[in-house]
């Protein structure tokens, strides 16, 4: 697997500020604090597992460290084909946040796996942390996401096939971003619907800090694509 610590968007392309702070620049933001209080918890959550064994190779954690850093380095693959393409400064502000946020966090799980003495690469198929059974005592909707609709080596849910990917990096205009917006609500579905599994499988609090980060703030960016989607026509086939 590639160090996700290679995926970090250049600094220097950074978008410029431009004008009243709008609901993008809201999201964006949301977004940024999410990653400062993860961190925060990160620090804490060390302190909290000084006396606990660190996760095996075939646990729920190492499996969604592995697999969230492949699903969260083609978000950031997605989010800089927009920027090279759209040049609508919401979408580039936006696309930005996207990858900035999600280059952080799959390095933070590939340090996790480096930390807890663990191959980057797994030896059972992807996904099969998620055919096993939640934990007794699962609470709430994590409780829902048990092992019934998923089957070792399945492909993530919302990750984009290569013939997508490449439909985005030839669009042009509104069509690429209507593809754009297309891809990455399914791809943030996907991941709020991993980092639920998580959650359902496992109380290590470092871990269970990042999936409950990603819900919270990959949910309101769906919220938010979906509007700018609305406003550009709705959803593709692609």
């Amino acid at each position: 697997m590639t160090d996700a610590s290679d995926a970090t968007p250049d600094e220097s392309a950074a978008p410029e500020h431009r004008g009243p702070i709008g609901r993008v620049g809201a999201i964006v933001v949301g977004a940024l604090i999410v990653v400062t209080l993860v961190a925060v918890s990160f620090a804490f959550g060390r302190i909290s597992t000084l006396g606990q064994a660190d996760p095996t190779t075939v646990s729920a954690e190492a499996g969604f460290a592995r697999d969230m850093q492949v699903h969260h380095l083609q978000g950031v693959d997605l989010a800089l084909i927009i920027r090279e393409t759209s040049d609508d400064p919401d979408i580039d502000r936006l696309a930005y946040d996207m990858a900035t946020v999600q280059a952080q966090q799959a390095g933070q799980m590939y340090g996790w796996l480096e930390e807890w003495e663990l191959p980057q690469a797994g030896s059972e198929p992807q996904m099969t942390w998620m055919t096993r059974p939640a934990l007794a005592g699962a609470e709430g909707e994590h409780a829902d996401h048990d092992a019934s609709t998923h089957a070792p080596g399945d492909p993530m849910p919302g990750l984009a096939t290569f013939d997508q990917v490449e439909a985005l990096r030839a669009a042009e205009g509104v069509e690429a971003e209507r593809i754009f917006f297309t891809l990455m609500i399914r791809h943030h579905e996907g991941a709020l619907e991993m980092s639920e599994a998580l959650l359902a499988r496992s109380t290590h609090p470092i871990v269970t800090s990042l999936a409950r980060a990603i819900l919270e703030s990959q949910a309101g960016e769906i919220a938010l694509m979906t509007d700018l989607l609305d406003e550009r026509g709705g959803p593709v086939e692609v």
